[in-house]
């Protein structure tokens, strides 16, 4: 019964979330780490948040919302705390 029922996914199709996964937590950590440095200009790190988007976008087509819902508000906190705002 490996991924034989329908709506059970099989072992490629697990690994392969897997992989995008861990794509997507890599960039973000990326991002993540270069915006705390504060050495960007405050419209760079919004677009790193952006870049950020997009690469989740290509690896999860519509899931633009989940992006916004999880990591969108730690982007912001990071943001607030590095570029001294609110």
């Amino acid at each position: 019964m490996n991924g034989n029922l329908q709506g059970t996914p099989s072992r490629a199709e697990i690994d392969e979330e897997s992989r995008r996964v861990r794509k997507l937590r890599i960039v973000v950590h990326l991002a993540m780490n270069l915006i705390a440095q504060g050495q960007l200009k405050i419209e760079e790190a919004y677009e790193m948040v952006a870049a950020a988007r997009r690469v989740a976008e290509q690896l999860f087509p519509d899931k633009g919302d989940t992006f916004d819902l999880i990591y969108r508000p730690r982007f912001q906190r990071l943001i607030n705390e590095v570029y001294r705002l609110q």
